[in-house]
């Protein structure tokens, strides 16, 4: 196969405050006719710029090329005037972008995005283009995709809107599809739709894949050679095979160690702290002129389980199975009916003070740490709102003391409590998101996705926090997630949640080497093996 696309020495870097500092210091990679390439690395390595530079995508003139070529069958795209690169994108080379959800336009419907790029770049008509949008959409899987055109992205689902993506990405059969991160965000079930997609997609239309990913599980499934990137330099490359099986870098041998392990310690009591009986929650659907309930969405419906002092139970399952529900309604932050015990003691419809009581000793930490920090606090304020709220005898002296130490425990230095969330990695945001759930020294906490926006690498540093200060601290984890290596390396129990109701639940071990559900069975399928 001959190359269809080659960098060669490529630089890349950027201007801040009349200071430039480079992000990617001269990377040479091929690609060639059919392949697919996996770029790899852990966020900030300069993967994604590498792949932005291709199409010129980057914020010129404060980002900057100070060496290197982009050889697009020959021709160099880097010295292509915009006219030229702009009949390149999108039609001889397209992009998935990671997050759907910002990259398409809120505003107009599926038909009229993906429409767009087929009038621009082919010259057809819009009935001509309606009819083709219709086409792709259906090939890309849209269940009733005549009915789904008119829809804006908000009304899909997140497997969708990637489909939706890739449509727009193979409107025009490009010759080379960059996929950056293109299924980061999905449960195991879609992202291995979505990667069996690419792959039919691939061989139908014979076009190369570069694919931009932190997760090597799908690079193994998915790649054919590898390049892998650290603070911006290539320092391993070759076929994929002999890169997992014999990595000659230390960094990619600590990528590949670095997939979540181990199985939770023995659990030393069997002493209830949360006890749920029958637990629902169903959102009313209100019709006609006199808002008449006609339905409900059965969001959790009749869940009952115990999670003992010290243990975690992990609750997994797809998007809209109701596990992030569930936790709300455990913590009183969505209205439910049944009953659910903490220590003994009532938490369903419990009057305001007495859930204020409860809050203390129950709390949560977010799938995304960076929307659910305040980007107007400082971290020392963000960590210490609820120890002032919740212990308001404190002096400003022994709330910094208590500061110092929770910022200590969750290894983050107490010299930087006067910085904002901003300034921080992703990892040092979720420890900051973790401190601010334990400086109340609570005894159950709602773990929702802690680990999911973070690259492997991160994942087990955080993994090995939460396993320390269970077993420092005693502590009762609720762990909800789509990714069953995690899962399994933190949980004692695990509980397979669909529609909203418990389909199977058991020891961990069980569950993940002998599973009695067909759904179950299905989930465990779909994860790919790392």
């Amino acid at each position: 196969m001959t190359d269809l696309l080659k960098v060669e020495n490529l630089s890349v870097g950027f201007i801040s405050d009349g200071q430039k500092s480079i992000a990617v210091n001269g990377v040479s990679f091929h690609i060639r006719h059919g392949e697919t390439v996996g770029l790899v690395g852990e966020s900030g390595s300069g993967k994604s710029v590498s792949a932005l530079s291709i199409l010129k995508l980057l914020p010129y003139p404060t980002a900057f090329h100070d060496s290197g070529k982009v050889l697009f069958e020959g021709a160099d795209l880097l010295g292509l005037p915009e006219a030229e690169i702009r009949s390149v994108r999108g039609n001889r080379i397209s992009m998935i972008f990671q997050e759907p959800m910002s990259s398409l336009n809120p505003l107009h419907s599926i038909e009229k995005q993906i429409s767009e790029i087929i009038e621009i770049h082919q010259g057809l008509s819009r009935s001509a283009a309606r009819v083709e949008t219709l086409r792709l959409l259906t090939r890309v899987g849209i269940p009733d995709a005549e009915k789904r055109m008119s829809a804006l992205p908000h009304e899909l689902s997140g497997g969708q809107r990637q489909r939706v993506m890739i449509a727009m990405a193979l409107a025009n059969q490009p010759d080379l599809l960059i996929a950056d991160e293109p299924t980061t965000a999905l449960d195991v079930t879609i992202q291995k739709q979505i990667l069996d997609l690419l792959k039919e997609l691939q061989a139908e239309f014979g076009m190369a894949v570069l694919l931009i990913t932190h997760d090597l599980g799908v690079v193994k499934n998915m790649a054919e050679r590898i390049y892998v990137m650290q603070h911006g330099d290539i320092v391993e490359d070759g076929a994929v095979d002999d890169v997992f099986n014999t990595p000659k870098h230390p960094y990619t041998r600590q990528l590949i160690n670095a997939e979540p392990s181990g199985t939770a310690p023995p659990l030393e009591t069997t002493e209830p702290l949360i006890e749920a009986d029958n637990l629902r929650v169903w959102f009313p659907v209100k019709t006609g002129l006199m808002r008449r309930t006609t339905d409900y969405v059965k969001a959790v419906t009749d869940i009952s389980f115990t999670v003992n002092r010290g243990e975690t139970l992990g609750i997994v399952g797809e998007s809209g199975s109701g596990k992030t529900t569930l936790g709300r309604a455990l913590l009183g932050l969505q209205a439910a009916n049944g009953k659910a015990r903490f220590d003994g003691r009532d938490i369903i419809g419990v009057s305001r003070k007495a859930r204020r009581t409860l809050r203390k000793h129950m709390q949560i930490v977010f799938q995304d740490p960076f929307g659910s920090l305040s980007p107007r606090m400082s971290v020392g304020d963000i960590i210490t709102e609820g120890l002032k709220l919740h212990e308001p005898q404190l002096n400003r002296d022994a709330v910094a003391a208590r500061l110092a130490d929770i910022m200590r425990e969750v290894e983050l230095d107490p010299e930087m409590a006067a910085r904002y969330p901003h300034e921080f990695s992703g990892g040092q945001r979720q420890r900051i998101a973790i401190a601010r759930a334990l400086i109340l020294e609570p005894q159950f906490i709602v773990l929702d996705e802690p680990t999911s926006a973070l690259d492997r690498s991160v994942q087990a540093h955080i993994i090995a926090l939460l396993r320390r200060l269970q077993a420092e601290k005693g502590l009762t984890y609720l762990f909800i997630s789509h990714d069953l290596k995690v899962v399994r390396a933190l949980s004692h129990r695990v509980m397979v949640m669909q529609n909203g109701v418990c389909v199977e639940e058991g020891a961990a071990e069980q569950i993940f080497t002998a599973p009695r559900e067909t759904y179950t069975q299905e989930l465990l399928a779909a994860a790919l093996d790392g």
